[in-house]
């Protein structure tokens, strides 16, 4: 089920929080959990009911591996109980994510014919994966508390986080299970709740929906652009996952904060970041704290040279990379992030001398250039994408990427101010550009909705009925979250 979606918006949300609340006024916390638990489980088993018996068998078997860790045993056997489930939640996202891609390479590199499989990947499988592996480490160190079966499914399965993060740990999120208080309604927390909601939708539906039009098109076409066309492309693309993300990030801390259950801030304008260290801070902040925390640490950090350290700095990137998905594509943006990051620890004294406008230009350059080839179906369409670049390439912009820009708002103010349709008729791009140009402006100058402090009022109630009522009846089709397929 998507959060952009009449049902969800318009039926599951409301009966969800109608059944929570309504069950833990009477007082049945149990309940109300099991409820929960329950419509979460029903909205990701909504998108295929293959999908629940992956989430269940992952769930009780990594509560069966926790249980084991906290109790006393030799140390050996702990170690090798953890890394039982270290091992088995990697072998999961390796059969469910990677095994058909080791065998396209197997085959092309041996010239083998190895039968492709017929795999149903479940969606956000590296989300709920990852945020076990860290239950299992944390319970190995001694720092889980031995939660009941109920409390760990709804940690897991909570369902504004469950598909697409953010990647959230049981310090952040079982006492708030458990705090009694949080289990009433609130007027706050529904009006907080449905003006991020609100703000998310609306990037979701009226910007990264839009801008992935033109953007599908032209990685569709790599040979039809020319240089100006590409580098419009890396915008439209750009963009397009910046507001796909922030709205979805937005949309999951709204609809959460409707239960009185508050997530970590995962997304925090990454694109004024003034160099890539600053970028990695802001952008999938869960996902740079887990792998930091999980990975770079236990591999020795910054601790044993700076030979080590920039080893240990690639082999997280190069992680990162295999976790986003299984192309050659992700590869290798991974291990550039990580080059890129070896080159600022090396260099970031001198980097920080430089003016902020131009370190903030060439952060959002390369940002830009990597993401293109993240998006690139493969690494040949990147190469066809920069040489286009690179060359000069001639020719204008494409009418089927303008085109996708001709939205019924534009139409509606053409058609009453004569003035925008005579020169929209002489401007046939004027519409790209001006959706461009909102999406940088906010991107570039705007302020996250977690940076506001809010307070109800009047104005931002209609507002945020605007924009909600804007946004559904913009709701032409279901479109999936980008990061649904990582």
């Amino acid at each position: 089920m998507l959060f952009n979606s009449y049902i969800f918006i318009l039926f599951f949300l409301p009966v969800t929080l109608a059944l929570y609340f309504g069950l833990n006024h009477f007082r049945q916390e149990k309940a109300a959990k099991a409820a929960l638990i329950a419509m979460s489980l029903w909205f990701y088993a909504y998108f295929h009911v293959g999908y629940l018996a992956v989430i269940l068998s992952s769930i009780l078997a990594n509560y069966g591996i926790s249980r084991a860790l906290l109790k006393k045993g030799s140390p050996v056997w702990r170690r090798a109980v953890l890394w039982l489930g270290i091992i088995g939640n990697a072998g999961a996202i390796f059969y469910f994510k990677y095994f058909n891609f080791l065998l396209e390479n197997i085959n092309v590199i041996l010239r083998t014919s190895f039968d492709l499989q017929d795999i149903l990947m479940p969606l956000g499988i590296s989300f709920f994966t990852f945020q076990q592996i860290s239950y299992l480490v944390d319970s190995y160190r001694g720092e889980t508390a031995g939660y009941g079966l109920l409390d760990y499914m709804l940690f897991v399965a909570f369902f504004p986080q469950l598909v697409a993060g953010p990647i959230v740990t049981h310090e952040e999120m079982m006492h708030q299970f458990q705090d009694s208080e949080r289990k009433r309604f609130s007027q706050e927390g529904l009006a907080r709740g449905l003006y991020l909601f609100s703000v998310g939708l609306a990037k979701k539906v009226l910007l990264a929906d839009t801008l992935g039009r033109a953007a599908d098109w032209g990685f569709g076409n790599p040979d039809a652009l020319s240089a100006a066309a590409t580098f419009v492309l890396s915008l439209l693309y750009v963009f397009q996952l910046y507001y796909d993300f922030s709205g979805y990030c937005d949309m999951a801390c709204g609809i959460a904060c409707m239960f009185r259950i508050d997530l970590p801030v995962n997304f925090n304008s990454p694109y004024q970041a003034l160099s890539i260290a600053d970028f990695w801070k802001r952008w999938h902040m869960s996902l740079t704290r887990f792998l930091r925390k999980y990975i770079y640490f236990p591999l020795g950090g910054n601790r044993k040279g700076k030979l080590r350290t920039w080893m240990n700095v690639l082999t997280v990137y190069l992680v990162s990379g295999i976790w986003h998905g299984a192309n050659w594509t992700f590869i290798l943006w991974g291990c550039i992030h990580g080059i890129a990051q070896v080159l600022y620890r090396i260099f970031g004294g001198l980097w920080d001398r430089l003016p902020k406008l131009l370190r903030g230009a060439c952060t959002f350059l390369f940002v830009d250039m990597a993401f293109m080839l993240f998006r690139a179906d493969s690494p040949g369409d990147y190469g066809t994408l920069l040489s286009n670049i690179l060359l000069g390439k001639n020719g204008g912009i494409p009418a089927e990427m303008t085109e996708c820009f001709h939205v019924i708002e534009f139409t509606y103010l053409e058609d009453h101010v004569g003035a925008l349709g005579a020169i929209a008729s002489r401007m046939p791009s004027l519409h790209m550009w001006i959706v461009l140009g909102i999406a940088a402006g906010i991107a570039f100058f705007g302020r996250n909705c977690h940076e506001r402090e809010f307070q109800p009022t009047l104005a931002k109630g209609l507002g945020c009925i605007a924009l909600l009522v804007w946004s559904v009846m913009s709701l032409s089709g279901l479109s999936v979250f980008l990061y649904f397929n990582f």
